[in-house]
């Protein structure tokens, strides 16, 4: 991979497995210094450090839950300290509860709300305070469900789709600060949470495979590609822009 983000520091946010894993492999390929951030498998970020590492990179593991301000401003000081600045964020953390609304409770709103929406407001909110005046890039993971929901996603989608307009809002805020706020809407893509929930194998990945007119389910590796480019200067005259990475899943 092309070297796009030499120089650059980033954070991702729930990095130790699935998208958020293979962008902080993408990064690390494309030459930046890469924050795994994790809220509570150590071992799994460190695998994906020490697979950066491997590979000439420089990454390192810090613990946060991102609902927390307290844990959001040790991230940040964490990575300042260790590479001095920040410039792109990427908040992927998120909890993807499949729920029917009959089964639907507090604690379910609140876990949902507080890592995807409030966690992904947090983080935008101290990387324009650290950014430089050469500005940055934030990226927000949302889904196709934002504009296409599913039974059982109810809480998520709400999620998502306040992402896509925090999103809109961002990025006319922070634009006159040179911060640039992009979406990224993966469609179904194999991980390691999509295997646990039972989507991949049998019945379930042929009717998800059945929706995505390139006739595959994602990889890490296909958002990747997407979030390097909107983390690089390519991507210079990009902000609120929702990219949709579906394979065109609708």
């Amino acid at each position: 991979m092309t070297r796009k983000l030499e120089n650059k520091v980033a954070i991702v946010t729930g990095a130790s497995k699935g998208i958020g894993a293979g962008i902080a492999k993408a990064y690390g390929a494309a030459g930046a210094k890469v924050v795994v951030n994790y809220a509570k498998d150590h071992v799994r970020a460190q695998k994906v450090v020490d697979h950066i590492v491997e590979n000439g990179g420089e990454a390192i593991a810090i613990q946060a839950d991102v609902s927390s301000p307290a844990e959001i401003d040790r991230l940040f000081a964490d990575t300042i300290k260790a590479f001095n600045k920040v410039d792109v964020l990427v908040n992927n953390a998120g909890i993807y509860d499949i729920v029917m609304l009959e089964d639907i409770t507090l604690d379910t709103l609140h876990s949902n709300i507080n890592t995807n929406l409030i966690g992904t407001i947090l983080g935008a909110k101290k990387a324009a305070e650290v950014m430089g005046p050469h500005g940055g890039a934030i990226i927000n993971i949302s889904s196709t469900v934002s504009l296409n929901p599913l039974p059982g996603t109810l809480v998520y989608a709400a999620t998502k789709a306040a992402i896509d307009n925090v999103t809109k809002a961002l990025a006319k805020e922070l634009g006159p600060k040179d911060i640039r706020v992009n979406t990224i809407s993966p469609g179904i893509t194999e991980t390691e949470g999509s295997h646990e929930q039972g989507f991949m194998g049998g019945d379930w990945e042929a009717q998800l495979v059945a929706q995505v007119p390139m006739g595959r389910i994602g990889q890490p590796e296909d958002i990747a590609k997407v979030a390097v480019f909107l983390a690089s200067d390519d991507a210079g005259w990009v902000t609120g822009e929702r990219i949709q990475v579906a394979g065109g899943q609708i």
